[in-house]
């Protein structure tokens, strides 16, 4: 029997994977810790054992030992949540099941949930995981210092820089992410206004920008209802990722489409309001000291 639940620990390897009741221990894949991770989930990267080896062996390239990072084949996901009852779990994952179905293909890293039985140190219970596409790019943070005329030529510099196939000039490169940004912006809203639900676009990595220009949600696992009234929802950790999300989305619509956001559209309207801006700021310190006291 385990003796510490693996939802509980602050971080997991290799062997923490494999030890899993519904693994196999002779799993032909090296599971490693991947550098972003979540307060919501375990987030490992599946290799492949000989990218592996040749990532800290070395290959000779022209003469040359290089060490190439070896890239994920999948990402395997561990939500933290404990869930009472299989309903719960399910819910998790038609919520997940909506933002797919609004942001797929081009927007989202496509992702699997599975319920498993985890044996867990007090008896059987039910755990939700998920195997994910592994999205190659640079993080897009809402939250820049860079404006519109600087962020977009910045990301493409670096992806150039570190080997990234560019298949379009910089010139090019910018006005296809523009317009593949304002498509997914139309997505979000649209989720919002038919759905009632908008993830996660607050966290710093949630959203990855691809070589091709594309913006894609690579966090499904904080997933929030959008209130019609003057509630400011919070998630189960007391943060209000709904209202920051929305204010992502505006920041997104500016520093990436390049277009002024428009305060008479409803959304914003509803949600940008210096007042409700300062209810939203007092959430967030008081998280913040709830989260630092822990």
């Amino acid at each position: 029997m385990i003796s510490e639940d693996i939802r509980n620990k602050s971080t997991i390897c290799h062997p923490d994977v494999i030890a899993l009741n519904f693994v196999v221990s002779s799993s032909p894949y090296v599971f490693r810790r991947h550098y972003r991770q979540g307060l919501r989930s375990h987030v490992m990267e599946v290799l492949y054992p000989g990218d592996v080896t040749i990532e800290n062996t070395g290959t000779v390239i022209d003469g040359v030992r290089k060490f190439p990072r070896a890239i994920p084949y999948s990402m395997f996901r561990i939500f933290r949540t404990q869930f009472e009852t299989l309903e719960d779990a399910w819910a998790e994952i038609e919520r997940v099941k909506i933002v797919s179905e609004y942001l797929a293909p081009d927007f989202i890293a496509h992702s699997t949930e599975f319920i498993v039985e985890y044996h867990a140190p007090h008896g059987p219970e039910l755990m939700l995981c998920g195997f994910q596409e592994y999205i190659d790019g640079e993080i897009l943070d809402p939250w820049t210092i860079l404006n519109a005329g600087n962020l977009l030529p910045t990301m493409y510099s670096t992806m150039r820089d570190r080997g990234a196939s560019m298949s379009l000039s910089r010139d090019e490169w910018i006005l296809d992410a523009r317009k593949k940004g304002s498509q997914v912006i139309d997505r979000f809203k649209r989720m919002i206004t038919h759905a009632g639900y908008i993830p996660d676009l607050a966290g710093v990595g949630n959203l990855i920008i691809t070589s091709n220009g594309e913006v894609c949600l690579v966090d499904i696992n904080n997933i929030s209802p959008v209130y019609g009234d003057a509630t400011i929802p919070l998630d189960e950790k007391g943060y209000p990722v709904c209202d920051k999300s929305i204010e992502a989305i505006s920041l997104i619509e500016e520093k990436v489409v390049g277009r002024s956001i428009n305060m008479e559209e409803n959304l914003y309207r509803r949600f940008l309001t210096s007042q409700r801006k300062r209810m939203v700021k007092e959430k967030i310190e008081l998280f913040s000291k709830n989260f630092e006291s822990k």
